[in-house]
């Protein structure tokens, strides 16, 4: 199987090392991987998902991502960040632009593509995901499970080798929470890596190739879903997931 992220001694310290929010995380994730972290609130799962495309700064270790060790300096960012599509749990979309304009401003702008290519696969993504009929929308105009599938949709524009989503659905109404993870399902059908960091169990279980589970900034276990969630080994997710599932 071939690597395409491999994570060594992160860790990720805040004032002045008292807050150890990652504690030496080593992880590879490889290609065509859905890799689904779960773990309590304040666990590190979050900053572990930001570190991958360097939102957040690393206080130690290596991210190499696609053999370049991007925490190394004079490294272009933004040439390997246009590979790594990002989803957010609020959709950061622009309110003054239309749908078809929030998802080609980067594809024109960033990666030089003609405007009329970049409509095109703009509109073949938005009839994926249900929602071509919103192409001259604004914003303000759809719920929130329709901004979600937008902003993935925008993130797909670009091309990406892996999409990494922090807890995409946590900011839906339940009812909407659905409509997302559908289309986070259809990706993962596709072939995409994935990474995302959830509270969505079910999703976890049954789309995931691997879960791993964090608690305090540190990987405690990770496997299949059938050995995290039918066979866990240690104390500390077992009681977990007797809380939630």
């Amino acid at each position: 199987m071939e690597k395409i992220i491999e994570v060594k001694g992160l860790k990720k310290h805040y004032n002045k090392g008292k807050i150890r929010a990652l504690d030496g995380i080593d992880i590879d994730v490889y290609r065509k991987d859905v890799m689904v972290v779960i773990g309590p609130s304040g666990s590190g799962k979050s900053t572990f998902l930001r570190s991958l495309n360097l939102l957040e700064i690393p206080s130690e270790g290596q991210i190499i991502f696609e053999g370049t060790d991007i925490t190394a300096q004079k490294v272009d960012l933004n040439l390997h960040r246009q590979k790594m599509g990002m989803v957010f749990q609020h959709f950061n979309l622009f309110p003054h632009k239309t749908i078809l304009e929030n998802l080609t401003i980067a594809p024109i702008k960033v990666k030089k593509i003609d405007p009329g290519l970049a409509e095109e696969k703009a509109k073949a993504l938005l009839d994926r995901v249900g929602l071509l009929d919103r192409v001259g929308a604004y914003p303000a105009q759809l719920s929130g499970g329709q901004k979600q599938r937008v902003a993935i949709v925008r993130a797909l524009c670009m091309e990406p080798e892996v999409m990494l989503f922090d807890e995409p659905t946590s900011a839906l109404d339940p009812e909407m929470v659905g409509e997302v993870l559908d289309v986070m399902r259809s990706l993962a059908r596709g072939g995409m890596t994935m990474v995302t960091v959830t509270h969505e169990m079910g999703f976890a279980r049954e789309v995931g190739s691997r879960v791993i589970f964090m608690d305090g900034g540190r990987i405690v276990e990770q496997g299949t879903p059938d050995e995290i969630f039918n066979h866990p080994k240690s104390d500390r997710l077992k009681d977990f997931l007797s809380k939630v599932l």
